[in-house]
């Protein structure tokens, strides 16, 4: 009897450790990601609802962002399991410390993927067909970084992919200002992940890995600046065009508040205070969600 006990607390172990280092694979403990990710699908839900969206279609996407961040998050480990180790930030990542298997974290990333999918079989065919894009997008970004110094663009096309998916499902239809929305969202995440990439720029370049922060070198900080000024453009357009009022225009000067901060926290370029200034970015998608769902009050 004790032995059988003894086997089934191992077992239970084991599975517990399995099941936190899927944990930490995909990052929930880490949730600036998903953050990063709802902001823009909130937008775009509260935008083409005018105002509180269907409740089901709501949840749909808020648990799809979990689940397809998570599964970014498990691919793009996978992608990066040879260089992971060389950069002192993500050597003791679950793969690259030899914790879960490769294989394991394919089958993850299947397991993931498909329980968004059956999510998104709940809403109707125009989202569905533009469900794939998604898992397209989510699945070559983490490769991006071998072939081109602008993986960043290519992260915030598979970020922004919700805010199309968001209106086709909401509202039955992509209308020009959902892709103006996209737009904004691809140069927001320049924004942000360059000042990332920041972070890892001297390790990257050891390793060979490419970035906005390493493209663009001295002048980061000026070509951030200039990225920040056409997000706060595209805004003011969006919302002149949307016929939003005054909660709107309040939320943008918080958000050049906030961009003004950003930048002198990135002035010296320090690895630490580059990552404040990409977490700092949670606000901004805040105080524009903010912004719009005041709006329609």
């Amino acid at each position: 009897m004790k032995v059988v006990n003894i086997k089934k607390a191992v077992v239970s172990a084991n599975v517990r450790d399995r099941l936190y280092q899927y944990y930490l694979l995909t990052r929930l403990h880490r949730p600036i990601g998903i953050l990063l990710l709802l902001w823009p699908t909130l937008w775009a839900l509260w935008v083409a609802a005018e105002g509180i969206p269907d409740i089901k279609v709501l949840l749909v996407f808020v648990l799809g962002v979990v689940l397809m961040r998570s599964a970014g998050c498990v691919i793009n480990d996978y992608a990066d399991r040879n260089f992971d180790p060389q950069v002192s930030r993500t050597r003791d990542r679950p793969i690259a410390s030899g914790r879960v298997k490769p294989r394991e974290a394919l089958v993850l990333f299947l397991v993931l993927c498909l329980l968004a999918f059956l999510l998104v079989l709940s809403m109707n065919r125009l989202t569905i067909q533009l469900s794939f894009v998604a898992v397209a997008l989510a699945a070559i970004y983490p490769f991006m970084k071998r072939y081109t110094h602008l993986p960043q663009v290519v992260l915030g096309m598979a970020f922004g992919w919700a805010i199309p998916m968001a209106f086709a499902a909401q509202s039955g239809s992509v209308p020009k200002v959902a892709w103006l929305m996209y737009v904004i969202n691809v140069v927001w995440s320049m924004v942000y992940d360059t000042m990332y990439a920041m972070v890892d720029r001297e390790d990257d370049l050891k390793a060979g890995v490419k970035s906005t922060a390493i493209l663009f070198g001295e002048a980061d900080r000026v070509i951030i600046g200039l990225l920040q000024g056409l997000m706060l453009l595209g805004l003011g357009l969006m919302g002149s065009q949307l016929g939003l009022g005054f909660p709107y225009y309040l939320a943008l000067l918080v958000v050049i508040g906030l961009g003004i901060y950003q930048q002198f926290l990135i002035r010296y370029r320090q690895p630490e205070a580059c990552f404040r200034a990409f977490l700092n970015n949670n606000w901004v998608g805040c105080a524009i969600f903010l912004g719009i769902a005041l709006n329609y009050l």
